[in-house]
């Protein structure tokens, strides 16, 4: 069996999250590829999408959310993720059970004894007027009812479990700073949620296997369930590789790695230019087992907000805006080329964010930003 070291596993990743060349795609046709962008940050995808599409604009964006067919809503995770209507139409029932189990489980001890069923009932009516509500209007529709519970608690049951719920815009417009108004997904999307079908053979599954690895494939079952938060998908994975639509490879650890047959598996030696990362990107978090794209030392920043910058594929560095600069910190010594090739990188990034930046300054490696 094939053996892909580290670097080719880079490489493929690099390939599939358009961060090897920038794609002519669309702004719907990028997020569908992508099977969403993690969004609880606003602003956060607006710098991963320029950094992987060519003559982005963030116009692009904003229609697509405005025109309603890119939404913000929890799915993968229970994280705010920004994906197509259609996506997250045929997806939200398969992660229906996980979202209302991540909940509950946060908020145990809160929520102890409360009937979901009934608190789900009572939600949809109150929304059902169709009028956009704050998580806390909706908890004081409610709150006479089910006076126990904190708040918090009993929104977050409400808008990222019990009822699928979209982020209406201006929330995540490009430079917009506004609260979260939800609005039941199908009210705003004027379509119904698909309903699971009564199949073992888990056909949601399956689309979802299949999409995940032609956009982070090769990777193992683990790395699925990290990026999904399902448990695994068993039944899909079985199914897919009863039909033979899968190909087997191992990691240097030995693990089972699967793939789609004909995804892009670049030569290993592919130069990978610099690129600009936003905080919590798909392309470190959507996998277990990280090491294809961030060193060990180095994993808290994935999950910490922290904005990375990838050099010859890998994370080198961190990168944030204070004081009218763009702020590079290094993680390692750059060579000459490299901290060319980051600077000439800052600098279309400096252009795109339309800050008021005045430059890009990468700091010497272990000073503390300025």
């Amino acid at each position: 069996m094939t053996v892909l070291d580290t670097r080719a596993l880079n490489r493929a990743t690099l390939a599939r999250q358009h961060l090897l060349t920038r794609a002519d795609s669309s702004v719907p046709e990028a997020v569908a590829h992508l099977c969403g962008l993690q969004a609880q940050e606003p602003q956060e995808p607006f710098t991963g999408l320029w950094s992987r599409l060519s003559g982005f604009e963030p116009g692009q964006l904003d229609d697509a959310l405005t025109g309603r067919t890119v939404v913000r809503t929890h799915l993968m995770r229970r994280t705010v993720h920004l994906v197509t209507a259609v996506d997250a139409l045929a997806w939200r029932d398969r992660h229906d059970t996980m979202l209302r189990g991540r909940v509950l489980g946060t908020y145990r001890r809160e929520l102890t004894g409360i009937d979901v069923d009934e608190v789900a009932a009572a939600g949809r009516a109150v929304m059902a007027d169709q009028r956009p509500r704050t998580m806390s209007e909706l908890v004081r529709a409610l709150e006479d009812r089910w006076p126990g519970p904190p708040r918090r608690a009993l929104g977050e049951l409400l808008v990222a479990a019990l009822i699928p719920m979209v982020q209406l815009p201006p929330r995540g417009l490009w430079q917009q700073s506004s609260g979260v108004r939800n609005l039941p997904m199908a009210t705003w999307l004027e379509r119904d949620i698909a309903p699971l079908p009564a199949d073992a053979a888990d056909p949601v599954g399956q689309q979802l296997l299949r999409r995940y690895l032609a956009a982070y494939g090769p990777a193992a079952g683990a790395d699925l369930r990290a990026w999904c938060g399902l448990a695994g998908l068993p039944a899909a994975v079985k199914a897919a590789r009863a039909r033979d639509e899968l190909v087997v490879f191992r990691d240097e650890r030995g693990r089972e790695l699967l793939d789609l047959p004909d995804a892009p598996r670049p030569d290993p030696d592919t130069p990978a230019p610099v690129r600009f990362l936003p905080a919590f990107d798909n392309a470190i978090l959507g996998y277990h087992d990280r090491g294809r794209i961030i060193d060990t030392p180095h994993l808290g920043l994935s999950v910490a907000g922290h904005r990375t910058v990838l050099v010859d594929g890998r994370v080198t560095a961190t990168w944030t805006v204070r004081n009218h600069r763009l702020r590079v910190s290094p993680l390692r010594p750059l060579t000459a080329p490299e901290e060319e090739a980051v600077h000439a990188e800052g600098e279309g990034l400096a252009t795109f964010l339309d800050e008021g930046i005045e430059g890009v300054h990468v700091q010497a490696v272990g000073k503390a930003p300025c």
